[in-house]
């Protein structure tokens, strides 16, 4: 299979490319990348006027595979991802039951490969039940294909189970996706503590329960000497301990979510679930941090937290639903509207988020246009313009704040492995 992508402006952090070339990819592999390329190609895609950036990458995907598939599955979260512009994501292991052991992860590896359009890569659980007592055999998780460990949904409290698991982590080689919450400070809250939420009768989470736990995880990996990611970051103080740990070469990265750098509290009109997410939206000087992490470099992955539910699920009263919103379908329109056509990010930099810095934590072959790399590729119209609609979502979950937004900047052209995926029409 030959591909041939002309016309368009490539972006690329790896090899710092970024200008108007031709893309030709055969048998998987981009094999050239020049001015204006003349070989013969099965498949002609003309981007003219679009990006062509490295295949995106969603470090935080939760595909609800096994036991949870009513909301979403392996199958229909790939192919969200991929019209989404996304090559390759890595699952969350809070399933049911959890994937806390290699053959668990091994199941949702084998059946990434045999139904997934794209990459899927499934993370394993820090402690064994997700029970916070017992470390989980690491080695043999990594060995089956896990990226990275995480406890996502929830936080190890016992800091010793934490730092032997982080301990282990280090000498597998892999890093570890921390979810930062005090669960002892959550105390039933369902939305941020402030006052517009106070104003709507609803009991809050403060940015304690975050920054308590940000602080802890970044010490622990500065003793263990761990990568640490810090998931979905939504405080004006994570950002700043974030800054503070690179000053003082710790080993962090860490990653913001769009629907924490696009709303804040003000959005919240009304006690609707849909802006029901863990961690919650937070102030608007909260999201001027975040945004402002995002364009220093400080904060270094755009990821979804893709977190899908049921509408039935979602039409309960806010306090009894679930946390959650979906994001595979809607992450690359809410980054190009609200950080790149506002000039808070650069495209070069949007590459760099959403590709290469998630593939370099990982540790994974992918993020790359250089000639000989795995062709995953995606082409967005940095210029199109619509209107969200959750009913046109490929995902099974519709549960989304972000319903009849208009937005700028659409996917059109989805390649992974050198077969493409996913085309807008």
């Amino acid at each position: 299979m030959s591909i041939l992508i002309k016309n368009g402006r490539v972006i690329d952090p790896d090899t710092k490319r970024d200008g108007k070339f031709d893309v030709f990819i055969k048998d998987g592999k981009i094999l050239k990348i020049g001015e204006k390329i003349t070989e013969k190609a099965e498949e002609v895609i003309d981007a003219a006027g679009c990006y062509v950036m490295p295949g995106l990458i969603d470090m935080h995907v939760h595909l609800r595979d096994p036991g949870l598939t009513y909301k979403e599955s392996v199958e229909t979260g790939a192919r969200a991802a991929a019209k989404g512009g996304i090559t390759t994501v890595v699952a969350m292991p809070n399933t049911k039951p959890v994937t806390d052991d290699r053959e668990r992860v091994g199941y949702v590896m084998h059946k990434g490969e045999m139904v997934a359009p794209i990459n899927v890569l499934q993370t394993g659980t820090v402690t064994k039940g997700m029970a916070g007592k017992e470390v989980t055999d690491i080695a043999g998780m990594a060995e089956a294909g896990a990226p990275a460990i995480t406890e996502d949904g929830k936080t190890v409290m016992d800091s010793g189970v934490y730092r032997d698991a982080m301990k282990e982590a280090k000498r597998v080689g892999i890093p570890v996706l921390a979810h930062c919450e005090d669960s002892n400070l959550v105390q039933g809250g369902v939305v941020n503590d402030d006052e517009n939420m106070r104003a709507l009768g609803l009991k809050g989470i403060s940015n304690a329960v975050e920054d308590i736990i940000v602080a802890r995880d970044i010490m622990l990996a500065a003793e263990t000497g761990v990568h640490l990611h810090l998931c979905h970051c939504s405080t004006k103080g994570s950002v700043e301990m974030v800054r503070q740990a690179k000053a003082a070469g710790i080993s962090v990265s860490a990653e913001v979510c769009p629907h924490h750098f696009t709303l804040s509290t003000d959005d919240i009109k009304t006690p609707d679930a849909n802006y029901k997410m863990n961690p919650p939206l937070r102030t608007k000087e909260d999201v001027e941090a975040l945004r402002e992490g995002l364009k220093e470099g400080v904060m270094d992955v755009i990821s979804t937290d893709h977190a899908p539910h049921s509408a039935e699920e979602k039409r309960q009263p806010i306090e009894k639903a679930p946390f959650g919103i979906v994001g595979l379908e809607t992450s690359v329109a809410l980054t190009m509207t609200e950080l790149v056509d506002t000039g808070i990010l650069t495209p070069m930099q949007m590459a760099e988020k959403m590709s290469y810095n998630p593939a370099k934590i990982l540790g994974i072959d992918r993020g790359s246009l250089a000639e000989g790399k795995i062709a995953d590729v995606t082409v967005i119209d940095p210029a199109a313009e619509y209107r969200i609609d959750a009913s046109e979502f490929v995902s099974k979950g519709k549960n989304t704040p972000f319903d009849g937004r208009n937005v700028k900047g659409r996917v059109v052209a989805t390649i992974c492995g050198g077969k493409t995926v996913y085309r807008f029409s």
